[in-house]
């Protein structure tokens, strides 16, 4: 599960391309064994500056939560989406986290003139152009903000979900492959959450359909 830390010293350029309504997109949950995969959209007024947006990572889920309301008022649009774990095991990830960028982009209530991507992969959307950038969540803050609306929406829903299929901790793993995760699986066999395309336990450990 990733580490998280508070930084509230940070204060990123809104966009890489000011005066085109530039939409930053990013997922949450790509490496999780259970639950959907989120994405989010967000298009940031020029200029606009926010101390403390950062990579969803690197915040504490508090942090997360204050700035997503703050995002969610003084955002120009953004939208969220997600595609479910059957989805995913059709489809593969990586198009699934692709196909779910895309869906938060139609979601935009603004149609953006640009399009920048965290990561290194991505799928033309329509004719609009598109940049993509590593560790872009860490740089712009359109990408941050969408980072933060991922990672929170995901959170609530695997919370959500703790409580109907409970023992597998996801209030506490968010469904990432932890140790005490991969133990309940191991008890339990898998949820109907659960990504079964996914490696969901060691090699070593018996099949989970024998």
């Amino acid at each position: 599960m990733p580490r998280t830390k508070a930084n509230t010293h940070i204060c990123l350029p809104a966009c890489n391309t000011a005066g085109v309504n530039e939409a930053g997109t990013d997922e949450a949950g790509r490496g999780c064994l259970a639950g959907p995969v989120f994405a989010a959209a967000v298009i940031l007024p020029d200029g606009y500056r926010l101390d403390g947006l950062n990579d969803s990572k690197q915040l504490t889920a508090d942090r997360r939560r204050r700035l997503a309301d703050i995002i969610r008022r003084d955002a120009v649009a953004w939208a969220v989406a997600a595609l479910d774990a059957a989805e995913i095991d059709r489809l593969n990830i990586l198009r699934a986290s692709l196909t779910a960028m895309h869906r938060a982009l139609d979601g935009l209530t603004v149609r953006p003139g640009a399009v920048i991507v965290d990561g290194n992969k991505f799928m033309p959307y329509g004719n609009v152009p598109f940049t993509t950038f590593v560790g872009g969540d860490g740089r712009f803050g359109n990408i941050a903000a969408a980072s933060i609306l991922a990672k929170t929406e995901r959170d609530k829903f695997m919370e959500r979900a703790d409580k109907e299929y409970p023992g597998y901790g996801w209030a506490r793993n968010k469904g990432y492959p932890t140790a005490d995760h991969r133990r309940a699986i191991a008890e339990l066999g898998p949820s109907p959450l659960h990504r079964l395309s996914f490696r969901l336990l060691p090699l070593s450990s018996p099949s989970l359909f024998d």
